[in-house]
């Protein structure tokens, strides 16, 4: 079999199916005012990781700015 074929662990397969689902989630502040800063990204990161982890999805990437933050959730 060819390595290209080989599993992909981002590939969830089921009986008849195969996918991969991801949700880009953005949290904005009210009338985007500047209210983040780098320690409280950073606890709103644990947070949401803790969030993710109730849910049992993945938390793939979290990046913020002061006016808002971004989240791609990998899930089942």
């Amino acid at each position: 079999m060819s390595p290209r074929w080989g599993p992909n662990p981002d590939v969830r397969t089921g009986r008849h199916v195969a996918y991969s689902l991801h949700a880009h989630l953005v949290f904005v502040t009210k009338y985007r005012r500047d209210v983040f800063d780098d320690a409280m990204l950073k606890r709103c990161e644990e947070i949401m990781r803790e969030v993710c982890a109730g849910f049992e999805v993945e938390l793939r990437e979290f990046n913020g700015e002061a006016d808002h933050v971004h989240l791609l959730v990998h899930y089942p």
